[in-house]
């Protein structure tokens, strides 16, 4: 859908900058220095930071890997802990803390959310985004704009688009097909744009289909602001642009950090040498006066409530714990037995990721001290000493081992290169597991492991991603049963890395990426190719049970409307994830199996029902045809199954949806099959050849002008043709 909004007046006397000089202009489209822009007239500069997941506003010292100081900020759980609330309510609730405390600190824009796509289990900032799947992530992010922007402060998308490799990330080419690139890797950046309308979007480093994106028109002008209606301004990844001139021609409004004064007077140089036109400059010059009048507008004093933005992070990580297995219902615990916690992750927990999203905390629930708050009886604890743990284990009623990744193994800078979990750890938990059989896992990790031997010997499994500062609050209050688990899983836990959709086109070579899976992303793969999995995509267990009844679909103009009954089977209140897959059968493009068309969530108590309703975008079921270079929304029954996770579908039923058939210009090259698909020469052609579905699928690829030589009987005649295809073309 094409979106055209006003762009902000080019003209420099309307931004009571008429007296500035071009050298002065030029200069205004860099940083001040690493976070700060320059002052634009009587307007102050504005202070931009990192702060996906907690504000990271530096200290004396600036960089861009976390590694120098940062004030007290609360530290929410990150994206990849998140996602798997499936609650854009609270990650609104959240994004509207972190304004807040934005606010506080005189800073004026969030660089964040991030939300490029988990194409492989081994990229190395995974943990920085929300998930494999392009309408979750889209939803999120359109969550958390909403929350920072309510506040006064700009949201930053990042990273635009196509940065889901670390490695030679500045050089790197992200080589994606039409389709995949907008039906996967675009798609939750149009998102977040149409329905939160983000204050910026941040160009990232890489290069996709070979052409750097921060010298793309196409990416930066076409698609993000005629396409979409962007009226934002672009700004740079911190040092992504190698040609300031070409990167403003194309879109870009602002290089950072500030590239010194030569870089500046190269701008100017360009203008007054007409490699770049001053209408150009003029116009990033236009955006960011915006954007700095913008910031100044809303800019206001506030006070942050510690206590209550802690609370706050608590109740994400508590949402965020993903029940993976609870075999014989061995969770919750029972506070009056004795426990042995056994992990350095229970007294140093790993609570978010490394590089430019690291968060200095105000403080930090720490796991042992929270579960010893909890318990009834004794708890044991042992750090990772394996004789010391399987006496604790033997000792207790029962084991709870903390597991997980430790900050080296993963980091914004570099991709892991396996899905293991560290030898050392697997060591001590069959240690443990081998000394009692009660055995309960919590796990700490940003991109996804393999939990196949854990599965194995652990019969109950909590998934608590990176939880942020709350998190020990969280795990203790699940452990025990004063919250119910209720996330779920935002990407697939594959049963090995070969299984996974990039095994074979990860990292790529030579500054190259192939994109070789396509469409088929995350769960679409492992769909469509029948594989097992760990635990699908989706998934996560309660310590109730949920019934699905009474499924009804409608067409609406804006989509298909879902609504089916939920009811609570168990005996202790819960809140379920309702999620709705939907696919074409028989369609006449290439498709996955079925997709996230969206989501729901209910609570409900002990024998409670109650109704659930989702929305899907008639946008989202469109595919992109790439003969016309636009989305189409193919009619058809379309299939919607409702379950628990990708794998647990409950009900399932048609709809039928009116679409289009899109025309297409023809010529002599064009082959039958495509001929009869054609909304004007496809009738005449059936009418008058009289075709069996058994002939078209034997001469279907011959191209049009082969037909006269190849087709006896004097069926086709080369004028007959040329009159159809004139006739077809004529009526586009």
């Amino acid at each position: 859908m094409v979106v055209m909004r006003d762009e902000p007046d080019l003209s420099l006397a309307e931004l009571a900058l008429a007296d500035l000089s071009l050298e002065g202009r030029a200069a205004l489209t860099s940083g001040a220095d690493f976070w700060h822009t320059k002052p634009v007239g009587e307007l102050a500069a504005l202070l931009l930071t990192d702060g996906p997941n907690g504000l990271r506003k530096q200290l004396a010292d600036s960089d861009h890997l976390g590694l120098a100081a940062s004030v007290p900020a609360t530290c929410f759980p990150a994206a990849v802990a998140q996602a798997q609330t499936w609650n854009p309510e609270l990650i609104e609730r959240m994004g509207s803390a972190l304004g807040v405390e934005c606010q506080a600190e005189g800073v004026s824009v969030v660089l964040g959310p991030g939300i490029n796509i988990k194409r492989s289990a081994l990229g190395g900032r995974n943990f920085e985004y929300y998930s494999e799947d392009p309408h979750l992530s889209g939803t999120l992010a359109t969550a958390f704009v909403r929350g920072v922007q309510g506040e006064g402060v700009g949201a930053c998308l990042k990273h635009f688009v196509g940065n889901e490799v670390e490695y030679d990330r500045f050089r790197s080419s992200s080589d994606i097909d039409p389709r995949p690139l907008r039906e996967v890797y675009l798609r939750p950046f149009e998102r977040a744009i149409r329905d939160a309308r983000p204050w910026l979007v941040m160009c990232s480093y890489n290069r996709v289909n070979g052409e750097p994106v921060f010298s793309s028109r196409f990416l930066l002008t076409e698609v993000l602001r005629e396409q979409w209606g962007f009226d934002g301004l672009v700004v740079s990844d911190w040092g992504a642009v190698g040609d300031r001139a070409a990167a403003i021609a194309a879109g870009l409004d602002l290089t950072m950090p500030y590239p010194g004064p030569d870089s500046d007077a190269e701008v100017a140089r360009a203008v007054a040498d007409g490699a770049l036109a001053e209408s150009e400059l003029n116009r990033s010059v236009a955006r960011l006066t915006e954007l700095a009048r913008k910031a100044a507008t809303h800019r206001r004093r506030v006070t942050v409530d510690r206590d209550a933005h802690h609370e706050l992070a608590r109740e994400v990580a508590r949402q965020a714990i993903v029940l993976l297995r609870n075999e014989n219902h061995l969770l919750p615990l029972n506070p009056d037995r004795s426990l042995a916690v056994i992990g350095r992750f229970a007294t140093r927990p790993r609570i978010q990721g490394a590089g430019s999203s690291r968060v200095n905390p105000s403080r930090v629930d720490i796991p042992l001290d929270e579960i010893r708050a909890r318990a009834g009886a004794d708890v044991i604890a042992v750090d990772e000493d394996i004789e010391q743990a399987v006496a604790a284990a033997r000792s207790a009623d029962t084991a709870v081992v903390f597991l997980g990744l430790p900050g080296k193994q993963e980091s914004e800078g570099f991709d892991r290169t396996h899905i293991e979990l560290p030898a050392d750890q697997l060591d001590l938990l069959r240690a443990v597991a081998g000394a009692n059989p009660r055995t309960v896992v919590v796990l700490a990790h940003g991109g996804v492991v393999r939990l196949t031997e854990v599965a194995a010997l652990a019969p109950a499994i909590l998934d608590g991603a990176l939880l942020g500062q709350g998190g020990g609050a969280a795990i203790a209050d699940v452990l025990f049963g004063l919250v119910n688990p209720s996330g779920k899983l935002a990407e697939t836990v594959p049963e090995r890395l070969e299984h996974t959709p990039a095994y074979l086109d990860f990292p790529g070579d030579h500054s190259r990426v192939r994109y070789s899976e396509g469409l088929h992303v995350g769960h679409r793969w492992y769909d469509a190719r029948q594989l097992p999995v760990g635990y699908p995509f989706g998934h996560g267990l309660s310590y109730t049970s949920f019934a699905y009844s009474a499924l009804n679909l409608t067409a609406t103009p804006a989509g298909i409307d879902v609504r089916l009954t939920v009811t609570n089977t168990g005996d202790r209140a819960g809140r379920e994830v309702v999620q709705a897959y939907v696919g074409l059968p028989g369609s006449a493009v290439s498709r996955p199996v079925r997709v996230l068309g969206g989501f729901g969530c209910l609570e409900l108590d002990p024998g409670q029902s109650g109704e659930v309703t989702v929305a899907i975008d008639r946008e989202d079921l469109a595919y992109w045809d790439i003969r016309i270079d636009r989305f189409v929304v193919e009619p058809g029954h379309y299939e919607v199954s409702v379950g628990a996770s990708s794998r647990d579908l409950r009900l399932t039923g048609t709809v039928e949806l009116t679409g289009e058939l899109p025309s297409f210009p023809l010529d002599g090259s064009s082959v039958l099959q495509e001929a009869l698909g054609h909304p004007v020469a496809g009738p005449i052609l059936r009418q008058a050849a009289g075709f069996s579905p058994e002939t078209v699928t034997l001469i279907g690829s011959i191209p049009l002008s082969r037909l006269p030589a190849l087709v006896p009987g004097g069926r086709f005649t080369a004028a007959h043709l040329e009159m159809l295809i004139a006739a077809a073309n004529r009526q586009q």
